[in-house]
C-alpha cells in the first residue's frame, strides 16, 4: 500500500454569490476554513518527525500536542479545524484496521483512546475536527463480499460494489461502490453516521476523480460524492465536505454542487527532508490557479493545499518565498490550513500567520483575486473590493531580482491612489498612476490601493474585425461569452492577427487590455508595427468558453498603428478584442 501513502497529500471575472451552499449544510464554508493538518509532517523526511519509519508522525499524542498549540497560538486569528489525513486506521506497517461493519477502525496504537476521543479532546478546546477517507470500498474491507452494512438489512459488501470487482481512486486501492445498488448509498450512509457520533465537522474525501491523476469511468467519483452529500445532510451534523486531489476541471459543476471544496492542484508537499520546496510544486499554483478562480465562492472554495511557511529551514523555502506563498493562498482565497509544527513557529512563520490585515482578504466578501497581467515572471494579480478598492498583489517569481510594477489602468482607473502595504502594516502614501517595487528572487509585496482618480476610458477593437488582418490557420468563431460574440481563434502554428488602424493622440506607452479566452495557460508574440516582438504567457480562463482580460504594456506611436498576435511555433489563446486607452 505504499503507493497510496506517497501520494495522498495534505489531501488537497468576478464570481456570482453562489445559489447552492456546497454540501447543503447553512453556515458550513461561508468563507474558506482555516486550521492545521497532520499530513505535511507524516510525508517529510525532515529529521526526527517520524521516527518510528514512514508516516509513523501521526498519532493521538501529536495530534492533541498540535491541537493545544493551535488554541493558544492561532485560534484567536480564526484557525479552528485539526484535521487527521492519512493512516489513522493503519498500524505502522500500514496494514488497516475495520470495525464489523467495513468501517474503518483506529489503529490502538496511534490512536489508544479512539476516533471520539480525540474528537472530544478537540473540541474541549474550542476547536473543530476533521478526518479522512479513501474514495471507495478499501479492498482489505471487502471481506469475500460477506461483510455486513450496518443499519441495512441484507446488504453485504458484495452488494455494494459492481461485479467484476473494478478498482477506483487515485491509488486503485478501493473497489468502486455501484450507486445502482442500494445498498451502495447504504454503506456511505454508515460511515457518515459513524463520523457524526464521534463528532466530526469535516471529512476530506481523498483521491476523487476524474482527477487525482485519473480518468475513465471507474475513476469517475462524481457519484460518490453525491452519495457522500446525500449521507452528511442525513446526520443532522454540519460536516465539511472537501475532496481532493487535482481535480478536473471539467467536472466543477459537480463539485460545486455537491462539496466545500476542491484541491485545483498535486500534492504541496516534497516528500523530501524539508515539508515543502520551491521547484516541487509551490510554484505551479501561480499558472493552474487562475482558471477555477471564478469558482470559488461562499460554501465551496478552491483549496491551494497546505500552507507551510511557518518553521523557517524545516518549511524549505527563503523568507521571500514564504511571505509570496502566503500572500498567493490569502488572495486567491484558498481555504488556509497549515502543516507545520505549530509547537516551533519561528517568530517569521508566525508573524505570517497571524497578520490580521492578510488574512482579512482571505475571509472578506471579495473575490479571488486572478492575474491581470500575462503569467510571466513578474506579474500582478488583483480583485476589486466591496467598497471600491482592490487589493493588488505584486509577485517576482523569477530566480533573480525584479521590479514588478502595478499600473492602476490594469486595475480600471487613472490618476492618484491611496496605497496601504498589507505584511508591514504602514501607509505608503498617494501614488499617481502606478506603483513600482523591486522584488527579490521569488518577492512579493500585498497592497490594497485606493483610488482618487477617474475611471479609465478605452477604445475598443473586436478581434473579428474586418479592419483586421488574419493570417495562417486563423479564422472568426463564434463565442456567446465574448463581446460582438465572436472572437478569432486557430491561432496555431503561425497563426497570426493583425489590428490594423490603432489609434492614439500620444506616443508613448500604452496599457492595452486583451480579452481573451484559453482552457489552458498559452503564450503568444505580441508586436506593434512590424517590430520586435515580446511574447507573453496568458493564464488559463478555466474553458473555451469563458473571457478574462490581461494588461500589456505596449509602445505606441501617435496616429494609426498595427498591434499583431503571433502564435509562433506553439498555439495561442483566441483572441476577444483589446481596449486601448484613450489620451487624458
Amino acid at each position: 500500500m505504499m503507493v497510496l501513502v506517497l501520494t495522498a497529500g495534505a489531501a488537497t471575472a468576478v464570481p456570482a454569490a453562489r445559489a447552492d451552499t456546497g454540501a447543503g449544510t447553512p453556515g458550513v464554508a461561508a468563507k474558506p476554513y482555516m486550521g492545521w493538518t497532520s499530513w505535511s509532517m507524516q510525508s517529510s523526511k525532515y529529521p526526527g518527525l517520524n521516527p518510528d519509519g514512514d508516516y509513523s508522525y501521526l498519532t493521538e499524542a501529536n495530534v492533541l500536542k498540535q491541537t493545544d498549540a493551535l488554541a493558544a497560538k492561532l485560534k484567536k486569528y480564526g484557525y479552528e479545524y485539526v484535521n487527521i489525513d492519512a493512516g489513522w486506521w493503519r498500524d505502522k506497517a500500514w496494514t488497516p484496521a475495520f470495525d464489523q461493519y467495513a468501517r474503518q477502525k483506529a489503529d490502538p496504537v496511534r490512536f489508544p483512546s479512539g476516533m471520539k476521543a480525540v474528537a472530544d479532546r478537540i473540541h474541549a478546546k474550542g476547536l473543530k475536527a476533521g478526518i479522512y477517507l479513501p474514495v471507495g470500498l478499501e479492498k482489505e474491507a471487502y471481506g469475500d463480499g460477506r461483510v455486513p452494512v450496518w443499519n441495512a438489512d441484507g446488504c453485504t459488501t458484495a452488494d455494494i460494489v459492481h461485479d467484476d470487482l473494478r478498482t477506483t481512486n487515485g491509488w486503485d486501492s478501493a473497489y468502486k461502490l455501484d450507486f445502482s445498488r442500494p445498498c451502495a448509498q447504504k454503506y456511505v450512509d454508515s460511515q457518515a453516521q459513524l463520523f457524526a457520533d464521534w463528532g466530526y465537522d469535516f471529512l476530506k474525501l481523498d483521491g476523487v476523480g476524474p482527477g487525482s491523476g485519473k480518468s475513465g469511468d471507474q475513476y469517475d467519483n462524481v457519484s460518490d460524492v453525491t452519495a457522500w452529500q446525500k449521507a452528511i445532510a442525513a446526520t443532522g451534523r454540519p460536516i465539511h465536505l472537501e475532496i481532493s486531489w487535482s481535480l478536473d476541471i471539467g467536472r466543477v459543476a459537480d463539485w460545486k454542487k455537491y462539496s466545500n471544496g476542491w484541491r485545483i492542484d498535486t500534492d504541496v508537499e516534497c516528500y523530501c527532508n524539508t515539508l515543502v520546496s520551491w521547484e516541487n510544486s509551490v510554484d505551479d499554483r501561480w499558472d493552474d490557479a487562475p482558471g477555477w478562480t471564478r469558482h470559488a465562492g461562499p460554501g465551496g472554495w478552491n483549496d491551494l493545499d497546505s500552507l507551510n511557511v511557518g518553521n523557517g529551514e524545516m518549511d524549505g523555502l527563503t523568507r521571500a518565498e514564504r511571505q509570496s506563498y502566503a500572500t498567493l493562498w490569502a488572495i486567491a482565497k484558498s481555504p488556509l490550513y497549515t502543516g507545520d509544527d505549530l509547537t516551533r513557529l519561528d517568530s517569521y512563520g508566525l508573524s505570517l500567520l497571524t497578520n490580521r490585515e492578510v488574512i482579512a482578504v482571505n475571509q472578506s466578501e471579495a473575490p479571488p483575486a486572478r492575474p491581470v497581467t500575462p503569467s510571466d515572471p513578474q506579474q500582478v494579480w488583483a480583485a476589486k473590493n466591496p467598497d471600491g478598492s482592490h487589493t493588488v498583489a505584486l509577485f517576482n517569481l523569477a530566480d533573480r531580482p525584479a521590479a514588478v510594477t502595478a499600473d492602476w489602468a490594469a486595475l480600471g482607473f487613472t490618476g492618484k491612489a491611496a496605497v496601504r502595504d498589507l505584511w508591514n502594516h504602514e501607509n505608503l502614501g498617494t501614488y499617481q498612476n502606478k506603483i513600482t517595487s523591486a522584488l527579490p528572487a521569488h518577492g512579493s509585496r500585498l497592497f490594497t490601493v485606493t483610488p482618487r482618480g477617474g475611471p479609465l476610458t478605452t477604445t475598443a477593437y473586436e478581434a473579428e474585425s474586418p479592419a483586421n488582418t488574419l493570417g495562417g490557420n486563423a479564422s472568426v468563431a463564434g463565442c456567446s461569452g465574448c463581446s460582438g460574440d465572436h472572437k478569432v481563434g486557430n491561432l496555431y502554428l503561425g497563426g497570426t492577427l493583425r489590428f490594423n488602424d490603432i489609434t492614439v493622440d500620444k506616443a508613448g506607452v500604452h496599457l492595452v487590455k486583451v480579452a481573451y479566452v484559453s482552457g489552458d495557460p498559452r503564450s503568444v508574440d505580441i508586436s506593434v508595427g512590424g517590430g520586435g516582438a515580446t511574447r507573453h504567457r496568458f493564464p488559463s480562463t478555466g474553458d473555451w468558453g469563458t473571457v478574462e482580460t490581461v494588461s500589456v504594456p505596449l509602445t505606441l506611436k501617435a496616429g494609426v498603428n498595427t498591434i499583431t498576435f503571433d502564435s509562433g511555433s506553439g498555439y495561442a489563446p483566441d483572441i476577444d478584442r483589446i481596449d486601448v486607452p484613450k489620451s487624458s
